[in-house]
């Protein structure tokens, strides 16, 4: 029979010292769009972009707050560094300085906030960046954000050196918590987990601000099986 995990360790990172204050996104109009223009900006070395407020994906007119949308075109060398350096999957769980300027080399701010990446379109082929998106991130706005789940101490787990399995069934949750409080992953201590424990996303501890945007908070996130199971749970991303 399987059991839950009552003892675990969890720990929570917020994003990095660096993030908040070494790594600003700059940016530039872009008052056209279409796949020509959007060629020409990547030939010139830059990432067609758009910002705007979260509340304009909700599905319920009357909950849509203002877009504050911006088409944008941001350096490709410079997401890419900033992508190396804060490393995937954590740049969509943290959150950026973005400053807009009038034109590519520019002194004139037209506009600055944080924002938080949500989406990076990439080639299938080549895996070139191809197009961002961001919503604004002020402080005290509420936002959507998948969190990454990083499992650690599987070197020491009691289940597997038993010869059972790890099952990593979710690599991220999604939760809605204020900006300013938005964790760059979750870190899972697993490292005392025997056969047939699990923890679910019930026995996760977050900040009182974070919302699990889940239906059913007993599913687990992982569970360490024995070898002979024949139906382990499929991973969910």
């Amino acid at each position: 029979m399987s059991r839950l995990w009552r003892g675990l360790k969890t720990v929570i990172q917020t994003s990095p010292a660096s993030s908040l204050h070494y790594h600003t996104i700059q940016a530039i109009p872009r008052e056209c769009t279409g796949s020509r223009i959007s060629s020409r900006d990547r030939a010139q070395g830059r990432i067609p972009a758009v910002v705007f407020s979260q509340g304009l994906l909700e599905k319920n007119p009357s909950n849509r707050s203002p877009s504050r949308k911006q088409l944008l075109t941001t350096e490709g060398k410079q997401i890419r560094s900033i992508i190396k350096s804060v490393e995937l999957p954590f740049f969509c769980s943290t959150t950026f300085q973005l400053q807009i300027r009038a034109g590519s080399g520019s002194s004139v701010l037209l506009e600055s906030g944080r924002v938080l990446p949500i989406k990076i379109h990439r080639d299938e082929e080549t895996g070139k960046i191809m197009n961002l998106a961001f919503v604004w991130a002020d402080e005290g706005t509420e936002l959507k954000v998948d969190v990454p789940v990083v499992f650690k101490g599987l070197e020491d787990c009691p289940g597997l050196k038993k010869g059972g399995y790890f099952n990593r069934i979710r690599s991220s949750l999604k939760f809605q918590c204020p900006a300013e409080h938005i964790p760059l992953k979750i870190e899972v201590d697993v490292s005392e987990l025997d056969i047939d424990d699990r923890v679910t996303m019930h026995d996760i501890e977050v900040h009182p601000s974070m919302k699990l945007l889940s239906k059913n908070e007993s599913m687990p996130i992982c569970k360490i099986v024995p070898m002979y199971s024949e139906n382990p749970e499929p991973m969910k991303v």
